[in-house]
């Protein structure tokens, strides 16, 4: 044997070395892929019954929210109704009951102020008789 061919039996050899490798991180590859495509599938199959109940979820959360609209409408109509009695009840009664509370109250200072000065004309009668007496 000639040493041209020794380097190509070298060469084979070595060429077949490098398929083998290549063969094996090819399977190896493979079998990652298989196992990726697996769990893709696990995954997609555990989503499902998340997606929907995220959908029941949300559904439900919808009906409450209308309720609270529903709820929020009539607490502005009562807030409305509120403010128009107390508006009704502010021009029918709130002038006579103003003038009825300040008549009460000038009618108790009066008797008050009288019986204040009936009590002081006593006693200024007793001090001007005692004045005039000195």
């Amino acid at each position: 044997m000639s040493a041209g061919q020794i380097a190509a039996l070298v060469a084979a050899g070595a060429f077949v070395l490098l398929v083998l490798f290549l063969a094996i991180a090819l399977i190896k590859l493979g079998r990652t892929l298989d196992e990726a495509t697996i769990a893709i599938r696990k995954a997609h199959e555990n989503t499902d019954p998340l997606l929907h109940g995220a959908n029941d979820t949300i559904t439900h959360v919808n009906t409450q929210l209308e309720r609270v609209d529903g709820i929020t409408s009539n607490a502005q109509t009562v807030s409305g109704n509120v403010s128009a009695l107390s508006s009704v009840f502010t021009a029918t009664l709130g002038g006579p009951l103003v003038k009825t509370a300040a008549l009460s109250y000038g009618m108790s200072k009066a008797i008050k102020a009288r019986r204040a000065a009936k009590a002081d004309n006593g006693k200024h009668s007793l001090r001007r008789g005692r004045k005039s007496r000195k």
